[in-house]
């Protein structure tokens, strides 16, 4: 690892730690009056929580994704909503600002006490909310034997005090992963297959040479990161690599960047950015004369970069969209033949909605349609399908644990253990002799049988309510192999908060992306 990326590391490190304690200073008292309640206990409407780019260099990314969701959500209010409710959309600005993130997240949870977070875009944004959702869940979640003044007393038949972020808009690793996996729910496949899927098949016709661009931040280390573990895969490493800063203007010059890889003499690049930067270096990259494959990941934007690139081409008499391939993880929009994609296309017709003027800075172009909003739209529709399922929830036991069980529960078993006073040892996730130590002494205290198993009488006692899932968590751990009408079933579990796997690959023709068939043209 060079000098710049071990620094780059430890940045991105230090970021994070304090950005922590950033959200554990803004939590207010107030947090362990926070509920969960079912649809029908709630107010009016069903209000969710979303905080995206509105302004600023990657704004298409939150206004499209936000007007793909409201195709589907004004159809379902224009039908009666839910259960009699409408569903609403709270959206705040955050300018792919990660402290903005961080407050809106605060003021959507505790001052607009929204029904859940949905539909948040960008990893390093995302990635930095993470810790309020664990906060809000232990703080709010007093153990049976904790005084609590009775402001903050909790009903003893609340379903459980967790707030969960919906079907990002990021493939990161973060919010898949311990500890942050239980409170997220994504649709998208991860970053790390999309890596791997342009990886291999770069590699399967010869270009084997792969350098990077990428943004110097979560959201391109992530990316990168996909890209080394794929190579690493071939018995390859990255040929070369730079970066840019998160909110360089398509106006910048990528020209250092275009040089410093060029020198390396790569067969493709694969660019882990937003639209602007990554057009602005497809753009310099041309120009120098330089027309090997470029692909992007699907957070790019696609028709945004496509946009640029095609009003840059007619300013100049020169097409900048050759050898162009960008990933994606949604089927595409022109494919009519999906009965998701025909409503899709006939809803954003009949509404086209746009979000609160107040939330943009400047006059706004719909695009009509596109893979962001057509994500939008899916997460919507998934979403309506888990809340009308949520009617048909029926409560279930938390599982027996023993010595050998792996998993979320004993990790969440592990914290709990550990807040009641007891040490579990290492918190992994793995049931193992420390973690029954610490069941047996627990049980001990409480004149249970010392078995080490954890069963009902020590679940009863724990009060474990992260680990008594509420109905929307089991409600869509329940979801297998749903139709959504794009071909591709939809299935989550305990242990699986992913619902699609699918990558598709596309490149531009006729002024369109299209759908990507046939890698053998780049062939060397």
């Amino acid at each position: 690892m060079t000098t710049d990326n071990l620094k780059t590391k430890n940045m991105l490190k230090n970021q994070l730690a304090k950005n922590l304690n950033i959200a554990l200073i803004l939590l207010t008292p107030m947090i362990g009056s926070l509920l969960f309640k079912p649809l029908n206990a709630w107010g009016e409407d069903i209000v969710l929580g979303m905080s995206a780019a509105f302004k600023g260099p990657s704004k298409e990314l939150g206004i499209e994704l936000y007007r793909g969701s409201m195709a589907y959500i004004d159809y379902i209010n224009s039908q009666g909503g839910l259960n009699g409710k409408k569903i609403v959309i709270q959206a705040y600005d955050d300018s792919y600002d990660p402290t903005k993130t961080i407050k809106n997240t605060i003021d959507m949870v505790e001052k607009d006490k929204v029904y859940l977070l949905f539909n948040y875009v960008g990893t390093p944004t995302v990635t930095r909310m993470l810790p309020l959702l664990n906060r809000y869940s232990v703080m709010g979640s007093p153990a049976q034997n904790e005084r609590v003044s009775p402001a903050l007393e909790l009903p003893s038949n609340r379903p459980g005090g967790n707030i969960y972020l919906f079907f990002p808009f990021t493939g990161a690793q973060p919010h898949r992963q311990e500890p942050y996996q239980k409170f997220v729910f994504n649709l998208r496949a991860s970053y790390r297959q999309e890596t791997e899927g342009l990886v291999n098949r770069f590699v399967q016709i010869g270009r084997k040479r792969i350098a990077v661009f990428y943004q110097i931040d979560a959201y391109g280390r992530s990316g990168w990161d996909g890209v080394r573990r794929s190579l690493a895969k071939n018995d390859l490493k990255i040929i070369s690599e730079v970066t840019y800063r998160r909110g360089t203007p398509y106006s910048d010059s990528f020209k250092q960047q275009v040089e410093i890889l060029k020198k390396a003499n790569p067969d493709a690049v694969i660019s882990i950015g937003s639209y602007a930067a990554c057009a602005g270096f497809i753009r310099d990259a041309r120009d120098a004369g330089w027309d090997i494959p470029i692909a992007n990941i699907s957070f790019v934007g696609s028709e945004s970069l496509l946009e640029l690139l095609q009003n840059t081409g007619q300013k100049t008499g020169k097409d900048y969209t050759k050898n162009l391939i960008n990933s994606q993880v949604v089927p595409s929009y022109e494919d009519t033949s999906l009965p998701a994609v025909r409503e899709y296309r006939q809803l954003m017709a009949r509404y086209k909605p746009m979000p609160s003027s107040q939330l943009l800075d400047e006059e706004y172009e719909p695009i009509p349609y596109s893979f962001v909003s057509f994500e939008g739209f899916l997460n919507a529709k998934l979403l309506v399908e888990i809340l009308n399922k949520m009617n048909k929830y029926t409560p279930i036991s938390p599982p027996s644990l023993k010595i050998g069980d792996r998993g979320t529960r004993v990790t969440e078993l592990q914290l709990r253990l550990e807040k009641e006073g007891v040490t579990p040892g290492t918190i992994n996730g793995i049931f193992n002799n420390n973690t029954k130590s610490a069941v047996m002494a627990f049980q001990k205290s409480h004149s249970l049988v010392e078995d080490g198993i954890v069963g009902q009488k020590t679940w009863s006692i724990l009060t474990p309510i992260n680990l008594q899932k509420n109905p929307i968590a089991l409600t869509v751990e329940s979801i297998h192999n749903l139709d959504l009408g794009i071909n591709t079933p939809v299935s989550f579990g305990a242990e699986k908060h992913q619902g699609l796997e699918r990558v598709y690959y596309t490149t531009i023709e006729k002024g369109r992306f299209v759908p990507l068939t046939d890698w053998q043209r780049w062939a060397k």
